[in-house]
């Protein structure tokens, strides 16, 4: 596992596409420049050879760590590139002191929420608020 650059937006924004992570509202790619730019921030990510096979965004505000744009390639999935990213996201936090790692995952996607189950992640008790800013 390795932290990518701005030299990997392409390619694991196309990840992220095939995943079905991006929503036309949410411009992919200044996600991914300001994640690897910031200090609180960074795209972990896993290759086979050069091809770029699975990644993660992970970042806190100070207490809380967040996950974005878990993305395993089609191809991949079943292999434990999934569980190896969250592990990866958990030891990046644990670095840095964040006592809590949280994420988003849609309501309707059961696949996925069956998977952090198994992780052992479980619902939190909480809503999201939000509005766009630009």
């Amino acid at each position: 596992m390795e932290q990518l650059s701005p030299a990997d937006v392409r390619a694991a924004v196309a990840l992220w596409e095939e995943a079905g992570l991006t929503r036309p509202w949410n411009d992919a790619d200044a996600d991914f420049l300001r994640a690897v730019a910031g200090p609180a921030s960074a795209v972990l990510g896993i290759r086979d050879g050069g091809n770029l096979l699975a990644t993660a965004m992970v970042g806190h505000d100070g207490h809380r760590g967040w996950v974005y744009y878990l993305a395993v390639a089609d191809a991949a999935r079943g292999r434990g590139l999934g569980r190896e990213l969250m592990d990866g996201c958990e030891a990046w936090l644990r670095e840095r002191g964040c006592p809590k790692i949280q994420f988003m995952v849609r309501t309707d996607n059961d696949a996925v929420l069956t998977f952090y189950a198994r992780l052992g992640y479980a619902r939190q008790d909480v809503v999201v608020l939000g509005r766009r800013l630009d």
